[in-house]
C-alpha cells in the first residue's frame, strides 16, 4: 500500500481538479447542454486551467523559479497561485458566467477565493496543501449539487470523501505535507464552497 499510496497526488494533482469539477457538474446537473455546449465548456477548461498553466510551469522550470510540479518550496507556490488566480479570473469573467453556467461560476468563484487565502498564508509560513484544497472543493460541490437539484449523491460525495483520504494518507507518505497542513487545506478548500451555497442553493 505505501507503494501504491504516492500514485494518488499525481492522479488527483490540484492540476486536474477543474476538469473533474466540470466533468461532474455536466453529469450531475440538472440543466440540459447540448453536445456542442459541452464540448465547447471542456475545451474552454483543458485550455484555460491545464494547458496555459502547463505551458506557464515549462516557463518558470526553465528559468529556474520551481523544481517539480509538487511545488514542495513555499517559495515556488507564489508565482503558480498569482497565476492561477489570474487564470480564474479570466475563466469566471469570460467563460463560466454567472448568466450561462451559475452553479459552476461560484464553484470556481469559491477556488478563487481559496487561492487567495492559500497565497496569504505563504506569508506567515503556512503551506496549505493545494491537493487538498481542491479535492475537498470539488466534494463539497457536489453536496451543494446534490442539494440544488435534490436528488442522491451520497455514493459519490461518498467515494470524494474516500479519495480525499487517500490522497491525505499520499501527502503524508511522501512527507510533503504535515497533517496541520492538510486540514488546514481541507478547510480553505470547503469552507468558501459552503459559504457560497447561500448564493446558489
Amino acid at each position: 500500500m505505501k507503494k501504491i499510496l504516492p500514485l494518488f497526488s499525481y492522479l488527483f494533482h490540484p492540476i486536474f481538479i477543474p476538469f473533474l469539477g466540470v466533468m461532474l457538474y455536466l453529469l450531475f446537473s440538472d440543466v440540459y447542454f447540448s453536445k456542442p455546449q459541452c464540448c465547447l465548456l471542456v475545451f474552454q477548461i483543458v485550455i484555460i486551467t491545464f494547458l496555459l498553466p502547463m505551458t506557464f510551469f515549462y516557463l518558470l522550470r526553465v528559468f529556474g523559479k520551481v523544481d517539480t510540479i509538487m511545488l514542495s518550496d513555499i517559495n515556488q507556490r507564489k508565482i503558480p497561485l498569482l497565476l492561477q488566480m489570474a487564470l480564474t479570473s479570466i475563466l469566471i469573467k469570460e467563460s463560466v458566467t454567472i448568466d450561462r453556467f451559475p452553479e459552476l461560476f461560484y464553484f470556481f468563484l469559491a477556488g478563487l477565493l481559496s487561492t487567495f487565502m492559500a497565497f496569504l498564508a505563504l506569508y506567515v509560513k503556512i503551506k496549505a496543501s493545494i491537493h487538498m484544497i481542491g479535492l475537498s472543493a470539488v466534494t463539497f460541490f457536489v453536496m451543494g449539487l446534490s442539494i440544488h437539484n435534490q436528488t442522491n449523491l451520497v455514493f459519490v460525495t461518498a467515494i470524494l470523501f474516500f479519495i480525499n483520504g487517500l490522497v491525505a494518507s499520499s501527502r503524508l507518505q511522501m512527507k510533503a505535507h504535515t497533517l496541520k497542513e492538510l486540514t488546514f487545506g481541507f478547510l480553505i478548500g470547503s469552507v468558501p464552497q459552503i459559504v457560497l451555497w447561500f448564493l446558489w442553493l
